[in-house]
């Protein structure tokens, strides 16, 4: 069955959600926002995943319409802003005295980025073309971000961030393909940040979703993550290391090597992407074995430490508190901010079936402005005059002077557009 109402839920569904409410009573808020969502997570045992993704098997699944329950009541533009969950550790690597620190800590801040998605396991909206989304928490956590999807074929959004002696910029995009027992996640795009003046860069790792078809959904990391620090030289090279069955090493494990502009290794890391991650110097070096070099180090530090989730946590899609947070209404957003969109806010209130026919409007809404734009594009054609196409508002395409590839970065304006509450530049994106 792919879609049920909302009134049919089960008394099992009933109950537990009565035990939720009683645990964290009302809508409860912290000094800095709500500490949990309005309505539990909607039961998904009566739905099928596996009757949807069978018909999409070597598709990019960012092309397949899906109903509300699959998806967690945050856009990919919200949901990429938790990345900056553990951003006091820039804050450290800014103050720190040396390049090796500052590495260890910066390196620790790319690895925090993925702790999140441990057990969130239901999939963010596509956030529509010209979607934004702002995150101000500069005084708590003392950033604030701006995110807006420049892109819809292929989707790719831009994000821009600054905080206390630091600023980070991305161009995300990403490659999902269902291969039948799992799901494919290959990140796009390049991570920037610099701080103590210097510059670092690096790409993100593969996402697996294991078990789509059969038993319990499990996500891992694997691949290969080089950080880079292009005034200094210095390098961190990081390990994921895949789970297997068969294998004696912990699940999530993480590896590195922290190295000076001549390869020499100077720290070893080691941890799990969603726990910790701990820092040692080496101290001496023993040769190698069949390529391997052998490293003494001294005792190891924990330079990252996961926060733990609230008790309620299976009951909100496994949200951290910070994600619970991220759509809460809040006066003075520009229209076009995921906090507006209709469909989310209505399945974040428990209107299931209101969301998803709302999220098919607005789909066939986008699909109709982009009908229009390529008809006047073979209109300016046939009179052979130039055609400029969709533009975004916050973001301008440009070549990224590191890579030398075109990277779309901010242009600034949004923060002075929201204080004089200018926003005739944004389009009308929702109904």
């Amino acid at each position: 069955r792919e879609s049920q109402s909302s009134a049919e839920l089960t008394n099992e569904d009933e109950v537990e959600d009565e035990m939720y409410s009683s645990l964290v009573g009302p809508e409860e808020r912290s000094i800095w926002g709500r500490v949990r969502l309005p309505v539990p997570m909607f039961s998904k045992n009566d739905f099928s995943l596996w009757s949807i993704l069978k018909q999409c098997i070597g598709k990019e699944l960012s092309k397949i319409t899906m109903p509300v329950v699959f998806n967690e009541p945050l856009s990919f533009l919200q949901r990429i802003s938790e990345n900056m969950e553990y951003s006091h550790l820039l804050v450290q690597a800014d103050q720190a005295s040396n390049p090796v620190d500052r590495m260890e800590l910066v390196t620790a801040f790319a690895v925090s980025a993925l702790a999140s998605n441990l057990e969130r396991l239901s999939k963010p909206f596509n956030p529509l073309l010209g979607e934004t989304y702002e995150c101000d928490r500069r005084d708590d956590l003392g950033w604030r971000s701006l995110s807006e999807q420049v892109s819809h074929h292929p989707p790719m959004l831009a994000q821009y961030c600054e905080g206390r002696g630091w600023r980070c910029w991305q161009e995300f995009s990403m490659s999902s393909k269902f291969r039948g027992k799992y799901l494919q996640v290959v990140p796009l795009g390049v991570v920037h940040l610099e701080l103590g003046g210097c510059h670092f860069t690096w790409r993100k790792v593969t996402t697996i979703v294991h078990n789509i078809i059969v038993g319990k959904l499990w996500v891992d990391h694997q691949g290969e993550m080089e950080l880079r620090n292009h005034d200094s030289g210095h390098a961190c090279h990081l390990k994921f290391l895949p789970y297997s069955y068969f294998s004696r090493e912990p699940p999530r494990k993480v590896t590195g090597v922290v190295t000076d502009p001549e390869g020499t290794a100077l720290c070893v890391l080691q941890g799990s992407w969603d726990s910790q991650l701990e820092y040692a110097r080496v101290v001496a070096s023993r040769g190698s074995v069949r390529g391997k070099a052998l490293l003494e180090s001294a005792t190891p530090k924990v330079v990252w430490r996961r926060n733990m989730p609230s008790e309620e946590y299976e009951r909100m899609y496994n949200f951290t508190v910070l994600a619970c947070q991220l759509n809460e209404p809040e006066p003075g957003v520009a229209p076009t901010d995921s906090r507006q969109r209709p469909d989310q806010r209505l399945m974040e209130e428990g209107r299931w079936d209101e969301a998803n026919q709302v999220k098919l409007q607005l789909e066939e809404k986008q699909r109709a402005t982009r009908r229009q734009r390529e008809a006047e594009a073979e209109a300016a054609a046939a009179q052979g005059r130039p055609y400029v196409g969709y533009e975004p508002v916050w973001f301008k395409k440009e070549t990224d002077s590191i890579t030398g590839n075109p990277i779309h970065v901010y242009q600034g304006q949004y923060w002075l557009c929201k204080e004089e509450g200018r926003w005739d530049r944004c389009p009308a994106i929702y109904l």
